[in-house]
């Protein structure tokens, strides 16, 4: 198998770029962003290209603009696999609901979790921009017809009870992160009424929400028999967006009968 320096070196012969073009040009991009960090010397190259050294991320990155390179395929040539992000968190259990940041690639599908690692306790309410064992693609065209690469996600924990049964303990919600505004009015039934995905000093969390002044109210469903909770905005308490979209497990969740939220 080809290697990745063997890979470069094809790609600047066929680009007939000398050793001195790359130093030249990254020593250009270097002082554009005034570190040295992004030049790739002579030697430096003539290593990458023939004793299998592996470029730091700033030489990587003035190779691929250099090159006109994606930077994801460079890494996958050093067996750096980025789809494999969202999979490759399973090494952590995280027990808070939280965000999940890995974002759907471009070409068209969302890496999701279809079972959980019988490791992960993940019994509080999670932003899933950050977790899980087994990933599965599910077409973006399941979840909506638009671009959900500009939304954030949520993965609701397991034991959170807060917006059942509207939004019941593993749920996976789609959070728009450009209704930050909380809406007053608007809707004529609970069903209707805006859901938040909101970030406190130590947790994640959804409801409805009621700001007056700089007091944000917290409201979760009556069925949770959760309490509501007030927050000092925007000192105490983000909202990171509005849930648009809730991906819900066709299994039927069993509540402890102690559970209280």
């Amino acid at each position: 198998m080809e290697e990745a320096g063997e890979k470069l070196k094809k790609i600047r012969q066929k680009l007939k770029l000398s050793f001195r073009d790359v130093e030249e040009a990254s020593t250009r991009l270097a002082a554009r962003y005034a570190s040295e960090e992004y030049v790739v010397a002579l030697s430096r190259l003539s290593d990458i290209e023939n004793k299998g050294v592996t470029p730091s991320v700033y030489r990587m990155y003035s190779l691929c603009a250099i090159y006109r390179l994606e930077l994801s395929e460079l890494l996958s040539w050093y067996k750096v696999n980025l789809s494999a992000l969202p999979s490759d968190s399973d090494i952590i259990a995280l027990r808070q609901t939280h965000a999940v940041g890995f974002h759907p690639d471009p070409g068209g599908t969302i890496q999701v979790p279809f079972t959980l690692d019988p490791g992960i306790d993940i019994t509080k309410t999670t932003f899933l921009s950050r977790m899980i064992q087994k990933w599965g693609q599910l077409p973006l065209m399941l979840l909506h017809n638009q671009d959900l690469r500009s939304y954030r996600y949520g993965l609701i924990g397991t034991e959170d009870w807060s917006m059942h049964p509207l939004i019941p303990p593993g749920s996976l919600v789609v959070v728009d992160d450009n209704q930050t505004t909380i809406a007053a009015s608007g809707w004529h039934t609970a069903d209707e009424r805006p859901i938040y995905f909101l970030e406190t000093r130590d947790a994640y969390m959804c409801g409805w929400c009621t700001l007056r002044g700089d007091q944000l109210t917290a409201q979760f469903h009556p069925a949770s028999s959760a309490e509501s909770q007030k927050f000092k905005y925007p000192e105490e308490i983000e909202v990171i967006g509005r849930v648009i979209r809730v991906a819900k497990s066709l299994e039927e969740q069993n509540r402890p009968r102690s559970a209280g939220a």
